[in-house]
């Protein structure tokens, strides 16, 4: 794709300064900026590179001020990261869309596609399917009978999904992923055995959810385990059976939430996060990543950190006293030797 300076600003209401008919056809960093690419600078640390980027054209703050001549055509934006970040998402909607049914993939005759729906090679689509406009779905991609898909969802390959779930609009699912697998649920009978609960709920993601690649979620024993509006969850995470998620929380790699936990929205979880089942986290709360979350957060705001997890300055003092534990514990000794030596 090829697009004018003039293009782009008009595209992100910006501003030229330069020349407005110069051309670019891809996207680069600014310390490693190329003849004809797009660049950016949002971060301060970067500005010497706008002097000597060959990077064509440059998306920079309104407020930017140059220190020296600037031999670049610049587009002047009110916020230059989040304008680049457009960009990238329109660049990368150009690379990875498909067109058309492949003839390979097996639909049912029940299914039905809205408008301009991709399907790709040897993907499954069950009966009764229902898929919204302008959606890809990637090859080898199964969709298990009734589920029900929005509008502009990006399914990429190997993603399943079972019978049931529901995919809001604006949805992304990367390779690997799991809507809808069984919930972990076994009740202990005689002779250490123990017998499955079918789970027989399902999985909803309203709109504008995007899951990480081989991130799986558990469908209900009864009801629904939700993926609230806006919700971002990375690779490898874990999402037991009833679980809950509010809208606009981002949930960082290797965290397992497990089931019937409710966590609130605008909340920020680091990676490698343990929380257990059937409690509640309040709205906008922080957890540190490696945390482990053993009873209810209810503070709107809590920042947490540790395992158990506790209030984060907290955990930082304890840090500190942690760390200066060797020296510490020689001190304790010395102290009780003297006072041994004292009674004597």
């Amino acid at each position: 794709m090829e697009f004018t300076a003039a293009q782009i600003a008009e595209f992100l209401k910006g501003t030229v300064e330069g020349d407005p008919k110069i051309k670019v056809f891809n996207l680069s960093k600014i310390d490693e900026g190329k003849p004809g690419t797009l660049s950016f600078l949002a971060n301060p640390k970067y500005t010497s590179f706008i002097y000597t980027t060959a990077a064509a054209v440059i998306v920079v703050n309104s407020d930017f001020i140059a220190t020296q001549p600037v031999t670049r055509t610049l587009i002047r934006v009110a916020d230059a990261y989040s304008a680049f970040a457009t960009l990238l998402e329109m660049f990368d909607q150009s690379k990875s869309s498909q067109s058309g049914i492949s003839k390979q993939a097996s639909i049912a005759t029940t299914a039905k596609m809205g408008e301009h729906v991709s399907v790709g090679d040897f993907s499954v689509i069950g009966k009764n399917v229902v898929i919204g406009k302008n959606s890809v779905i990637h090859p080898q991609v199964f969709i298990g009978d009734d589920v029900i898909i929005g509008d502009h969802a990006l399914v990429y390959p190997g993603v399943r999904i079972y019978r049931d779930c529901i995919i809001g609009n604006h949805c992304t699912l990367h390779s690997g992923v799991v809507i809808g697998s069984d919930g972990f649920g076994f009740a202990p009978v005689a002779d250490n055995n123990y017998q499955k609960i079918p789970q027989l709920g399902n999985v909803i993601l309203e709109d504008q959810v995007e899951i990480g690649s081989n991130t799986t979620i558990d469908r209900a024993t009864l009801g629904s385990t939700i993926i609230r509006r806006g919700v971002k969850l990375d690779n490898l995470i874990q999402v037991g059976h009833n679980a809950e998620i509010g809208e606009n929380t981002v949930i960082a790699a290797q965290t397992g939430i497990s089931g019937s936990t409710k966590i609130g929205k605008n909340c920020m979880i680091g990676g490698q996060v343990g929380i257990v089942g059937h409690i509640t986290i309040a709205d906008n709360v922080k957890i540190g990543a490696g945390s482990g979350i053993e009873a209810s957060i209810t503070k709107d705001g809590a920042m947490m950190l540790g395992a158990p997890a506790i209030d984060i300055s907290k955990a930082r003092r304890n840090f500190i006293h942690w760390r200066n534990l060797d020296e510490i514990v020689r001190k304790v000794y010395s102290i009780e030797k003297q006072l041994k030596k004292s009674h004597e």
